[in-house]
């Protein structure tokens, strides 16, 4: 791995992993809430993505 890639996973992915544990233990409706984090995490990412390439 790169050192741009080691910092991406730092400063994103392990705190983004992190957050959806601490919201998914929080919440006494059997996961419903991490549920929706990740959901509109994906989206927000596709969206991203799709906006950052073009549509390519």
């Amino acid at each position: 791995m790169s050192i741009p890639s080691l910092i991406f996973w730092i400063i994103f992915v392990v705190p983004l992993v992190a957050f959806l544990i601490w919201v998914m233990r929080q919440d006494k409706r059997k996961g419903k809430a991490g549920l929706v984090v990740l959901i509109i995490t994906v989206v927000v990412c596709i969206a991203y993505m799709y906006w950052k390439t073009g549509g390519k």
